[in-house]
């Protein structure tokens, strides 16, 4: 058997499946994301999660005689920046207490890039409060934003939000690109929007609450708010962007959008198919497709295909790094 893990913000995922053809046999989830410390992601903290978990689904699966796990692959939010005490202290804790020696440590863009196109070549734009692009040409990843939500992911739920809150804080002012409809929504979710800077600076979740604000953005545009709709049609642009950012050169190149943000409806959706449709037109060789699996299915998928012999997805330290 092999296991899959997918660590997030919202929470940590794991599934048990055969090693043979990656059929999931049980998995079970927590809404207590892993912590990160001064070494990165906290190892421990993932470890006390994953380890009981990967006991009950094997015995689950094997009717009390618990079976053998042959590989172990983690896609974790941050490991590509913070996965240093993850790659220094995984494999032998995995070794001592399950006995499996073939980990495949990931960042979750991978793992969603795995979920969503498999082991063949394309790009991939994962999505929710935050937005990278990965793509790859099986030879080399290459990478558009994911720097986080002051410094980048342009279009994600977190830049959605920020860009409602700014036309609701312009209305407020008086100034031009100010959205009276976003304004009244503002006040309704956080108050007095004159207290808005006071209540959102010094948090710690600061992108979780900006895209707390994106579905509010969305419902103003499905109303007729211009302003909200240019907010999504600019949001779309960013994601189209960075998906042609990092298509392969001279391949045939299938895009795939996975996360949470996809799930906002047409509003969204209806200007991001326009400029989906304009990058096939400029780059004959793309094509819009839809994801096959999520993040926890591209770790499934890994640890099958390692356990198997059979990775074809590069490999690179910070990105997909296997051990063996």
């Amino acid at each position: 058997m092999v296991v899959g893990v997918d660590s997030g913000g919202s929470g940590l995922r794991v599934a048990l499946a055969e090693a043979s053809g990656g059929r999931v046999l049980g998995s079970v989830s927590s809404r207590e994301p892993v912590r990160t410390g001064p070494g990165g992601i906290e190892a421990a903290h993932l470890l006390a999660q994953v380890l009981p978990a990967v006991e009950t689904l094997r015995t689950e699966a094997s009717g009390g005689d618990a079976g053998t796990v042959v590989a172990v692959a983690v896609g974790a939010a941050g490991m590509a920046t913070l996965g240093d005490e993850l790659r220094a202290e995984l494999p032998g804790a995995l070794e001592r207490a399950l006995g499996v020696r073939t980990l495949v440590l990931a960042a979750d863009a991978v793992t969603a890039y795995a979920g969503a196109l498999g082991q063949r070549p394309g790009a991939v734009v994962a999505a929710g409060t935050g937005m990278i692009a990965l793509g790859t040409d099986l030879v080399a990843w290459r990478r558009a934003d994911g720097w986080g939500h002051l410094l980048g992911d342009c279009g994600s739920g977190a830049w959605i939000g920020r860009a409602g809150l700014e036309a609701a804080m312009r209305a407020y002012d008086g100034r031009r690109g100010g959205s009276a409809a976003l304004l009244a929504r503002a006040e309704e979710l956080f108050g007095p929007a004159a207290g808005l800077p006071g209540s959102l600076y010094p948090r710690t979740d600061r992108p979780a609450l900006l895209a707390s604000f994106a579905p509010s953005v969305a419902v103003c545009a499905d109303a007729g708010d211009p302003v909200a709709g240019d907010v999504l049609a600019r949001a779309a642009a960013h994601i189209a962007e960075a998906a042609a950012a990092v298509c392969p050169v001279g391949l045939p190149c299938e895009v795939a959008l996975t996360g949470g943000l996809f799930k906002m409806g047409d509003a969204l959706l209806a200007p991001l198919r326009a400029e989906l449709a304009e990058l096939a037109e400029q780059l004959p060789q793309v094509r819009a497709v839809s994801a096959a699996g999520d993040p926890l299915a591209g770790a499934v998928s890994l640890a099958a295909a390692c356990a198997t012999g059979s990775l074809l997805l590069p490999e690179e330290p910070r990105m997909l790094h296997l051990i063996r």
